[in-house]
């Protein structure tokens, strides 16, 4: 007697619930409540010292976006994040200083001339009359830096603590260059007293205004730009050279060139935050870009959550603000502090001040596993046959 066995008839897929309506608008709403706080509402309830302090602090927020993608997603620890924001600074401030003494009749800065360093201005400052070589110089010239160390350093698989004490060590060699070159990058005072702006007077509390407007604008679009990088396949890839480089090569994918790309999109982005905290603040010196500067960069994105781009925004501002509020209170212990910030974000909280939420849930979460895991022999235990055959 043979037995035909029914063939089991084809189930149509599962059909994933659609996003609920606040899941679709949660990062477009997030983008426009920031948009509505830093363009409509810092102006009208900050005084002017304050806005200013802002278009500082926002200019740090910059730098931390490119940290979040090359340390938040691509693991790359970047401590020398200084050296690039100095190149963009310094290339928008040879070319306002350079504006500034054409309008008083000069052909050399004014520190130039008290130096007396001579009546010409050296070959390498003479592009930077032109306003448009400035201001592409100030993220062309961070990106082709980076480009360069990064393609050495990643083709030689150097990575992790070697990697974050290399770049660091660039960060103390460009501020030491910087220092001992007097005559043509104004020494340890580095580029003061910069009166204008492309035409304008930054003295003027309406232009002052204009560069924060600047500055917010620029922010916002940054981080769009990178909130599209994170989602995109690009973005995956990081994410995925990030836990295990060997299994992306093995693959078919190079990580050194996904590494690079990472790095030299925040060193240009770090540059373009040098180039506006120039008008913003009128100054840019060695002081600026050195490696206590470059662990502030890290230590306001580690705080916040460098994998957030929220968070690393908003740990960037917070702890510039803090720094400069609790720095003229206690200037010797600021920097040990600042130090602790670093050690007690990485060592117990990786996920910064953004994943706090989560680590609660977190939790709270094996409890409840542990409950449902212990009732669940009884419900079976429960609705077992209690004899016979079927």
């Amino acid at each position: 007697m043979t037995t035909t066995t029914p063939i089991p008839e084809k189930t149509a897929p599962v059909a994933e619930p659609p996003a609920s309506l606040l899941e679709r608008f949660r990062v477009p709403g997030a983008f426009l409540l920031a948009a509505v706080l830093l363009v409509g509402v810092a102006p009208l309830a900050l005084s002017d010292f304050r806005l200013n302090l802002l278009a500082k602090y926002l200019c740090y927020a910059i730098v931390a976006v490119g940290v979040s993608l090359a340390w938040g997603r691509g693991g790359l620890l970047v401590l020398g994040q200084g050296v690039f924001f100095g190149l963009g600074g310094y290339a928008m401030a040879m070319h306002l200083k350079l504006a500034d003494a054409a309008a008083t009749g000069q052909t050399l800065p004014d520190f130039m001339q008290l130096y007396g360093t001579g009546d010409t201005l050296p070959w390498w400052w003479q592009p930077f009359a032109n306003p448009v070589f400035a201001l592409a110089m100030t993220v062309l010239l961070p990106m082709a830096v980076a480009a360069l160390l990064g393609f050495f350093v990643f083709r030689r698989r150097v990575k992790g603590a070697y990697f974050a004490i290399l770049s660091q060590a660039l960060a103390a060699a460009l501020a030491i260059w910087l220092v001992g070159q007097q005559a043509t990058t104004g020494g340890t005072n580095g580029l003061t007293d910069i009166q204008g702006f492309f035409g304008y007077d930054l003295n003027d509390p309406v232009n002052q205004r204009m560069v924060y407007f600047i500055i917010a604008v620029v922010l916002l679009l940054l981080m769009a730009a990178a909130r599209q990088l994170f989602v995109s396949r690009y973005g995956e890839l990081l994410v995925a050279v990030r836990d295990s480089e060997e299994r992306v090569r093995f693959l078919g994918y190079d990580p050194a060139n996904v590494k690079l790309v990472a790095y030299v999109v925040a060193a240009g982005m770090a540059g373009l935050a040098g180039a506006l905290f120039v008008p913003a603040v009128g100054i840019i010196s060695p002081a600026l870009i050195g490696i206590v500067p470059s662990i502030g960069f890290v230590i306001g994105a580690a705080v916040g959550g460098r994998a957030s781009l929220v968070g690393a925004v908003l740990g960037a501002v917070a702890v510039a603000w803090a720094q400069s509020t609790l720095s003229d209170a206690f200037p010797a212990a600021w920097t040990y502090l600042q130090g602790l910030l670093f050690v007690l974000a990485v060592g117990f909280l990786p996920g910064g001040l953004a994943s706090l939420a989560s680590v609660v849930r977190g939790r709270r979460t094996p409890r409840t596993g542990a409950t449902t895991t212990n009732q669940a022999p009884a419900q079976n235990q429960a609705s077992a046959p209690t004899g016979g055959t079927a």
